[in-house]
């Protein structure tokens, strides 16, 4: 995934993101990607993550993506800015400090046993019933968790009994690549 896209379309992805963001909220147009690159055009999923003063503002992505890379960005970005449940829609008041995360996603990949998650490599994907929760790779080593203890917190997520893994749930893995301006 190192390789997926270059360092300048890393930057030009998270100035994208941010000038949908500011675009969005103050109530203008969102801009037009001119001639995007090779990297821009491909068709992986991603999440942006929002954050205000080292603290989650906001995070919302897609696995998968029937368009280009940098258009799946600004979605996710306005939806991240505006649609997380968990936060209130930013204004424009909110516009002034915000850092940026992007994570370019693999391809999601079911396993049937758990030894196979490398904590800091891998994000889960955990899917019961009607129950789905996600964490992206990094959010385990921020906190420091072990493998356990990042399963556990990926079916909380998802509204589901701590140990909920350990029973009939469908558990996927996927690698990202992660950069932003934090």
């Amino acid at each position: 995934m190192a390789d997926l896209l270059s360092t300048e379309e890393q930057h030009n992805l998270l100035r994208i993101a941010r000038e949908t963001i500011v675009a969005h909220v103050s109530g203008k147009s969102i801009p037009v990607v001119e001639k995007p690159s090779k990297g821009l055009k491909l068709r992986n999923g991603c999440f942006v993550t929002i954050k205000q003063k080292g603290q989650l503002r906001g995070c919302i992505g897609n696995f998968v993506s029937d368009i280009p890379l940098h258009q799946l960005v600004q979605e996710m970005a306005v939806s991240a800015a505006t649609r997380d449940p968990r936060f209130y829609p930013m204004k424009p008041a909110d516009l002034d400090d915000f850092e940026l995360d992007i994570s370019v996603l693999s391809p999601l990949k079911r396993i049937t046993s758990v030894d196979s998650i490398v904590v800091g490599k891998h994000g889960i994907y955990i899917i019961k019933n009607h129950n789905r929760g996600v964490l992206l790779p990094q959010v385990a080593t921020e906190y420091g968790w072990d493998r356990d203890t990042f399963l556990r917190h990926t079916c909380h997520k998802a509204g589901l009994p701590e140990d909920a893994w350990q029973k009939e749930c469908e558990i996927y893995i996927f690698t990202a690549l992660v950069f932003g301006d934090t």
